[in-house]
């Protein structure tokens, strides 16, 4: 049995697991933070199917501990409440039957009761730590860890559905007050990648999901990277163009989305009673900022708009090995500001960590030995390996310590209520070829 040790007002264990054991605390902590600015009446509202309220996230984080933790390691454990494992699964069959996703707004249990529960779970948990031994230890503190980027996950999910929440709501209310915006954005450049022979994915040394193993070769003909993510007011320019209305830019099924949907902006984007473009933000409703990112686009649109401007999207291969020599750094969840910022000057890509999600042309399929993890941790990634598209560098609603240059991201090609953006790539051949060409 390992001793419990206060420090600093903070709370560690003197054990193998001290590390996991003050995070725990530390990232629990952190999703009830995201969770100050919101009146009672905001944590019930589901906004649209995809959208989950957030009293929602605060207990599925909870479950996830509860079984697949506590339930499995500790001698008769008898859950919290025998109805919460049906209602807060969210898509793991092995495990049971589920409440419908498109009908999480539900006023009970209350938030209070949710509170109580993620207690509950927390006060266990942490016995659990202190008491586990051996082999048992080992087992525990991996899947602790793996609890823990799950949470941080639904972090960011929690944001942007309280976004899409308050976007909904005709009041426009802010759910924090930003911090200054930067003013100005370098200029468009593209820098070169030598291709040949490369290796991705994950080493194995530190965390990682299994979608992103194994290491692996992949070949990469030269290309070229856009210095910089494009901007509002790129963007815009696509749309004055007629982008929206000219089929010759989009996928047949983007096309039919396009149409059925209405879509003329991106999601967030209106105009005001002048005909200017503002945009909705999680500090409420603000002028459009054309030197910002793009953000809030669907694969659908990304794909289109590299199209009419003659490039293409990177694949994923592309980006990691643009990325994965730079040090991880940029506009994350601990800037403040939950928001895309300008680029400013650099002597290489800039942005490709946070800010916003970046779609690749890559399809979401499994590296070469994948093997998803057996029993019910095996749906964790692999069964959504199917009509997704794949997502690098993470958002300004992303947490810092919960990226890598190897995270696969991934949503289906209409999404795009997540911080998603566009970094344009090309051919270098075709590159050289255009300017042989050139009288």
């Amino acid at each position: 049995m390992t001793a419990l040790v206060a420090t600093s007002n903070q709370i560690k264990y003197a054990s193998p697991f001290a590390d996991i054991a003050f995070e725990f605390a530390k990232v629990r902590a952190e999703t009830e933070r995201l969770c100050e600015p919101l009146e009672s009446d905001d944590y019930v509202i589901q906004s649209m199917a995809d959208v989950s309220p957030p009293k929602w996230h605060l207990a599925h984080t909870t479950w996830f501990f509860e079984n697949f933790v506590l339930a499995p390691f500790v001698p008769g454990y008898v859950p919290f409440h025998p109805k919460f494992g049906y209602l807060f699964n969210s898509y793991y069959q092995s495990v049971g039957a589920f409440h419908p996703r498109v009908q999480r707004a539900l006023s009970r249990p209350t938030v209070s009761q949710v509170y109580e529960y993620r207690k509950h779970v927390d006060l266990h948990l942490r016995e659990l730590l202190i008491r586990a031994e051996g082999e048992a230890l080992q087992e525990i503190g991996a899947r602790v860890e793996l609890g823990l980027h799950h949470e941080q996950q639904h972090q960011e999910l929690l944001l942007t559905d309280i976004k899409h929440i308050f976007a909904s709501n005709p009041l426009r209310p802010a759910y924090h007050r930003a911090p200054s915006r930067q003013e100005s954005s370098s200029a468009l450049r593209f820098f070169e990648f030598p291709g040949g022979l490369k290796q991705i994915g994950h080493d194995g040394e530190g965390f990682g999901y299994d979608n992103e193993m194994l290491r692996h070769p992949v070949y990469a003909a030269d290309y070229d990277l856009a210095s910089r993510l494009v901007t509002n007011g790129e963007f815009l320019q696509f749309i004055e163009a007629g982008g929206y209305r000219d089929p010759q830019y989009w996928l047949s099924e983007g096309w039919n989305v396009v149409n059925e949907r209405g879509w003329s902006a991106p999601l967030y984007w209106e105009r005001d009673a002048t005909g200017a473009w503002q945009i909705m933000t999680l500090s409420g409703m603000t002028a459009i900022d054309e030197a910002e990112p793009a953000c809030h686009v669907s694969y659908f649109e990304a794909d289109a708009y590299a199209r009419w401007a003659g490039k293409r999207l990177p694949t994923e291969a592309e980006w990691e090995l643009a990325a994965q020599a730079l040090p991880i750094q940029g506009n994350f969840r601990e800037s403040g500001g939950l928001h895309p910022q300008a680029a400013g000057k650099s002597e290489g890509p800039a942005q490709l960590f946070g800010d916003v999600w970046e779609w690749t042309q890559s399809p979401y399929s499994a590296y070469p030995g994948y093997r998803p993890a057996p029993g019910s941790l095996g749906e964790y990634n692999g069964k959504f390996m199917c009509n997704q598209f794949v997502l690098r560098g993470g958002s300004c609603a992303t947490p810092r310590s919960h990226i890598r240059a190897t995270y696969r991201n991934f949503f289906t090609a209409a999404d795009r209520w997540q911080f998603t953006g566009i970094r344009l790539a090309r051919d270098r051949l075709a590159q050289k070829d255009r300017q042989a060409h050139m009288p």
